[in-house]
């Protein structure tokens, strides 16, 4: 029999940027609250200091901030007819492990959605009509809108530092920015980060073909900042160690710098690590959460935790995941297309281009994770999905994130991969190639979802997640049209080699090469109970006390990084816990 713990008011699962985010707002209201974190905790000190952090091989090649498979994992399959299999290599998308979350690992990119994505389907239905959408693809609108969200997103960028350059405040269009982002009430909190020479050249070469580069947004301090809860963020020094690092600078927007030191010293807030929730409890009528049952790592046993409110803030397919395990949702049947949870999953498609100058030294070794010159030409909002013939969009953008000598180094097609030739090939090409990616949108669709895998269990004898995903024909006409736009620019920059990287016809989704840890759906908000699993301020349409935060709530993915859509929506419905929910609980919807 499990042990039971006094009971809580809140119990938030996963102490990442959602639950660092819930657990701070929440705690204003005077309430007792507890966080689980199946992880080690993680502090800037000692845990983030200089110089064991930019260890390559230990974080940067062996995932030293990542969960471990043996720990935590998925079955992957592409098709409903293939046998799903465990994902026993981290490769295609990393997952964070302990406080912080992926938030410690990040590059730090942070966008807003543009407007139409948010209401995506009407939006193809009002200017195209429902005939231009596949049979298969199952797009949505998200049950809130870009005006609601625009004072969220405002307080999430000026709480995590974001350095940037606005271009529409207010519908003022501002030089230097986005002219096709949404409006904004303000501008961000710090200017944008330097440039370096291959985001420079790109930009150059953008606005002679009449295109509209801008700085790209991120949670890279570019000056020292304090943030309204005291937290204070040094400006970046480009030492190139931000993806897969925590930051040994106090430079990049975390849990740990912008929230966790502060909210720790709330005394209604408490947290457990290596504390993993496996199931949330319900009363008999499954109406309603009694609290959570969990792995207690150092006492070596279950135990119960009574609360009255349980907020999921851990990963977004471990979201999905729980709710599976705990009933909450019916789930998804592709067969029949009824049920919500586990429905919509999608990724992210992106492409890109590689250039090789003799006569250009790029200085590797200076580099940061958000430093870039973008476009946003061909985004959501500018492409003419019935003549293109697909939906979706992408940013276009070059910058420089590290000159890493393991995993930073681009050589030619055709080196080898070791040896006399290797070694030849790093002498003559090290410091000299730059390139320009495609980070693009990726739509859900009917055969594409999350669900329990009838085969494999974990450690704890419960039944793992199964993903099934595979790239589909949209998206593919997507990145190609992409690609026809990049290699232009590139080419008129006179490389000595490019060689370009996009998906193409008949393209499998392989689970080997990194791609992006944007992994979306599963558990997707909407205004239909039949179609969503959660309403527009991430509640559960079946179990009223929990909520449901991050990535998993998409009901498919937006061009840009998921992290600024996912903190407002954290601040959104953080704000209607506590003004709407708390005093009365209930179906806000």
């Amino acid at each position: 029999m499990a042990r039971q713990d006094p009971k809580k008011d809140v119990v938030i699962v996963g102490l990442g940027w959602t639950g660092s985010i819930l657990g701070m707002e929440l705690s204003k209201e005077g309430v007792e609250i507890l966080a689980l974190e199946r992880g080690e905790d993680r502090k800037t000190v000692p845990d983030f200091a200089y110089p064991n952090m930019i260890d390559e091989l230990k974080y940067g090649i062996r995932y030293g901030t990542m969960q471990k498979p043996k720990n935590s994992t998925v079955t992957i399959r592409r098709t409903l007819d293939e046998t799903a299999l465990p994902y026993r290599h981290l490769g295609s998308f990393l997952p964070g492990d302990g406080v912080g979350g992926a938030g410690v690992h990040w590059n730090g990119h942070t966008w807003r959605p543009m407007e139409n994505e948010f209401r995506l389907r009407s939006y193809v239905e009002e200017n195209w009509g429902a005939e231009i959408i596949p049979e298969d693809m199952q797009i949505q609108d998200w049950g809130v809108t870009y005006e609601e969200l625009e004072p969220h997103f405002d307080r999430f960028e000026w709480m995590a530092g974001i350095s940037g350059q606005a271009g529409n405040v207010n519908g003022e269009m501002i030089e230097g920015g986005n002219p096709f982002e949404a409006p904004r009430s303000r501008g961000y909190p710090l200017p944008p980060l330097q440039q370096t020479a291959d985001a420079e050249m790109f930009a150059e070469a953008a606005r002679a073909m009449g295109l509209h580069p801008f700085p790209r947004p991120g949670a890279n301090a570019s000056e020292a900042y304090r943030n309204e809860y005291g937290m204070q963020l040094g400006p970046c020094n480009f030492c190139g160690f931000c993806e897969r690092y925590g930051c040994i600078n106090y430079s990049k927007g975390s849990p740990q710098t912008c929230v966790l030191d502060a909210l720790k010293r709330k005394p209604n807030f408490q947290y457990k690590t290596n504390s993993e929730v496996l199931r949330v409890t319900l009363a008999d009528d499954g109406k309603t959460a009694t609290g959570v049952i969990y792995w207690d790592e150092e006492a070596g046993e279950e135990v119960f935790q009574p609360a009255d409110i349980v907020i999921l803030g851990a990963y977004s397919l471990h979201n999905v995941h729980l709710m599976l395990l705990s009933g909450i949702g019916q789930p998804y049947d592709p067969a029949t297309g009824e049920g919500v949870t586990g429905r919509n999953y999608a990724y992210q498609m992106n492409g890109g281009t590689s250039m090789f100058f003799k006569d250009v030294d790029f200085n590797p070794f200076i580099g940061s994770g958000t430093v870039g010159m973008s476009i946003d030409d061909y985004a959501i909002n500018q492409i003419d999905f019935g003549a293109e013939g697909f939906i979706g969009g992408s940013y276009i953008t070059a910058g420089r994130a590290n000159g890493q000598p393991i995993r930073g180094i681009a050589l030619p097609s055709g080196t080898p991969g070791w040896g006399a030739e290797w070694k030849q090939g790093i002498g003559e090409w090290y410091g000299h190639s730059m390139s320009i990616g495609s980070h693009g949108s990726n739509m859900s669709y009917r055969d594409v979802y999350l669900d329990l895998d009838p085969t494999y269990t974990d450690k704890h004898g419960r039944p793992m997640m199964r993903m099934t995903f595979n790239w589909k024909d949209n998206d593919i006409r997507m990145t190609q049209f992409m690609k026809s736009k990049i290699e232009p620019v590139a080419e008129s920059m006179n490389p000595d080699l490019m060689q370009s990287s996009y998906k193409g016809d008949g393209a499998m989704y392989d689970v080997r090469p990194y791609q992006t840890t944007h992994n979306v759906g599963g558990a997707p908000m909407g205004a239909d109970p039949s179609t969503s699993a959660i309403n527009r301020y991430l509640q559960s349409w079946d179990v009223h006390n929990v909520f449901v935060m991050g990535a998993s709530a998409f009901p498919q993915n937006i061009q840009y990084n998921p992290t600024g859509a996912v903190g407002a929506l954290a601040y959104w419905a953080a704000e209607a816990i506590r003004k709407d929910y708390m005093p009365n609980p209930r179906p806000l919807v």
